[in-house]
């Protein structure tokens, strides 16, 4: 999913600049551009997501043509309520929806429904089996043997901590470390842990990770769609359970761990006061501190600065491999598009190496080739180890499940599993697999 931070700090995008005039135009009303105003030449109406958005305005302007122009139209802060307009706009077979960002887990569902244009063979060859797209990456896009969206970032978590507060508590980061271990060291020197855990979408993505860090899964057999098997009563289910009741119950809980999400926790890295963290978080993170640093909210300086440290996501059983979670954005292009040959080629340049290696470099959103991870190790903007860490993450990390019926799964478990200070390994994986089987199988009503 996509990353927030109402602090991070961005640099000057290579591409020129957008004027005050055509931001304003772009996000007039998406009707009257689909008409292109008073007999204008076409616009394509780009819906995207809070992140990267000035970056987004440089694309838009530098991939219009003579033909088109190319608008940005700006959606929700949350991905459960970007789904939301997106999905009522598709389902009234709005033709002013050309280009969206997607999160990932919306691609099956929207392809499902017959929202997106299937992606032509020879990109979709391209993104599959070119070598070139991250495997986390392609995964994201594909769906019922077709690939329904061109991959532009591919987003995976990583454990950042203070290297001080892993050292005090006699934590080798050099190895792989678990939840339980991240939560002692924590709490033996009064550090905290950073998670997300409100009642939204991150919160699953957490405890997906974990189930799946277990060797299990929420659901299987997706493709089923309402008779999907859902696994959530089980040793992986109960693995994840007790790892948010022992965070919960620990000294490393932060205080507003029932409202915490991606922005809340990072303020807790380089506090005036106290150790620091270990938080779980998204690639912007690097970006933000490095942007921060003598500002409020940021290291002190260079040095505190160098007391980051990253590391894999924390493994949920001990000897097992971790599965850092996949997120990032999807390109889809809208179904009843009045322009679908021009939507694709706007789809193609607005998620060119150039435009990814843009959003790495300004706003710390990750690219989703190779191509483009190698010019962005060029450019020495991020620690070489870093970005070798985001490259392994998103091609060994884990999706979630990849279902037309995910915004009721997610639903489902959030309802179930929010508060995390009343899970328990005991009840609460039964109590989520029995509603959710009784909501997929149209018995129960969120």
């Amino acid at each position: 999913m996509a990353a927030r931070s109402s602090t991070r700090q961005r640099g000057r995008p290579r591409g020129k600049r957008i004027a005050g005039s055509v931001a304003t135009l772009a996000l007039a009303s998406s009707l009257l551009a689909a008409c292109g105003g008073d007999g204008g030449k076409p616009t394509l109406n780009w819906y995207v997501n809070p992140d990267g958005v000035d970056t987004f305005k440089t694309y838009a302007e530098e991939c219009s043509t003579d033909q088109y122009d190319i608008a940005v139209q700006q959606l929700p802060s949350s991905a459960t309520d970007q789904r939301t307009q997106l999905a009522r706009r598709l389902a009234a077979e709005d033709s002013s929806t050309d280009l969206m960002n997607l999160d990932p887990v919306f691609v099956a569902e929207f392809a499902n429904a017959g929202w997106l244009q299937k992606i032509p063979d020879e990109l979709a060859t391209e993104i599959t089996d070119g070598g070139d797209y991250l495997q986390g990456a392609v995964d994201t896009v594909t769906w019922d043997d077709g690939v329904y969206a061109i991959p532009l970032w591919a987003n995976t978590q990583v454990l950042w901590y203070r290297k001080s507060l892993a050292e005090a508590a006699g934590l080798d980061m050099s190895q792989p470390v678990t939840w339980d271990q991240v939560i002692e060291a924590a709490s033996s020197q009064g550090g905290t842990v950073g998670v997300q855990a409100n009642r939204y979408e991150a919160y699953v993505v957490w405890i997906n990770a974990m189930m799946q860090g277990a060797g299990g899964a929420i659901v299987t057999d997706t493709e089923a769609g309402r008779d999907a098997k859902v696994e959530l009563d089980s040793d992986a289910g109960r693995e994840a359970a007790s790892i948010i009741q022992k965070l919960a119950d620990s000294e490393a809980a932060q205080a507003d761990l029932t409202v915490s999400n991606e922005g809340t926790s990072l303020g807790q890295m380089f506090p005036e006061d106290g150790p620091g963290e270990f938080m779980v978080n998204w690639t912007f993170v690097y970006a933000n501190y490095k942007g921060l640093i003598g500002a409020p909210g940021g290291p002190a300086d260079e040095q505190e600065f160098e007391d980051l440290g990253w590391a894999r996501y924390p493994a949920t059983v001990e000897g097992e491999a971790s599965k850092p979670p996949i997120g990032g954005i999807d390109i889809g292009l809208g179904a009843y598009s009045e322009h679908p040959e021009w939507a694709l080629e706007a789809g193609q340049c607005i998620t060119s190496t150039d435009a990814q290696v843009d959003l790495a470099v300004n706003d710390g959103l990750m690219p989703s080739t190779n191509s483009a991870y190698d010019e962005v190790a060029a450019s020495g903007e991020f620690p070489e180890d870093l970005l070798d860490l985001y490259r392994t993450s998103v091609d060994e990390g884990g999706p979630r499940p990849k279902s037309p019926f995910y915004s009721q799964i997610s639903s489902a478990v959030q309802s179930v599993w929010h508060s995390p200070t009343s899970v328990t390994p005991d009840s609460t994986p039964q109590e989520s697999a029995d509603f959710l089987t009784e909501v997929l199988a149209g018995r129960s009503l969120l």
